[in-house]
């Protein structure tokens, strides 16, 4: 199964999340990360995809969890993703040629517009939990069939 990273930085009540300009997930805000390469750490991965798509370098990095996706329509799609939360950057920060940075209040986190799984995992690590969750999708791709998610210390 595919490895990939996923940051979200939060600063005191908003959080910032890129709209998916092209590619997998396109149309949908998420948080900044993708693949994980050939000999390149997680936590290694999480910085350059942070730094790719939007111009911040990650200076500090809490690991706060993972999650497991399947498709079983999609199998290509399967992966699992280490979740982060970033406590320091530097950087500027810009739109890149795949995401578009949005900052968003913490009530109005538009989940709407994301993957059906966020609803679920999101507010727990901006709670401050750590988490382990496994997300099945229906056929249709989008829609959650079936998922666990629990709290790890």
């Amino acid at each position: 199964m595919k490895q990939a990273t996923l940051c979200i930085i939060r600063e005191e009540n908003k959080i910032l999340l890129g709209l998916k300009k092209r590619g997998f997930g396109e149309g949908k805000y998420n948080g900044f990360g993708g693949k994980v390469m050939n000999g390149e750490s997680i936590i290694d991965a999480a910085i350059r995809e942070l730094q790719e798509e939007s111009g911040l370098i990650g200076m500090r990095l809490e690991n706060v969890g993972e999650l497991s996706f399947h498709f079983p329509h999609k199998s290509d799609w399967n992966q699992i993703v280490y979740l982060f939360v970033v406590h320091e950057y530097s950087g500027r920060l810009e739109e890149s040629e795949e995401m578009k940075p949005v900052w968003f209040s913490l009530n109005n986190i538009p989940f709407e517009k994301m993957w059906d799984d966020d609803q679920y995992w999101l507010p727990a690590i901006l709670e401050g939990k750590k988490i382990q969750g496994k997300f099945t999708f229906k056929e249709d791709n989008k829609t959650i069939e079936y998922y666990e998610l629990r709290q790890i210390i």
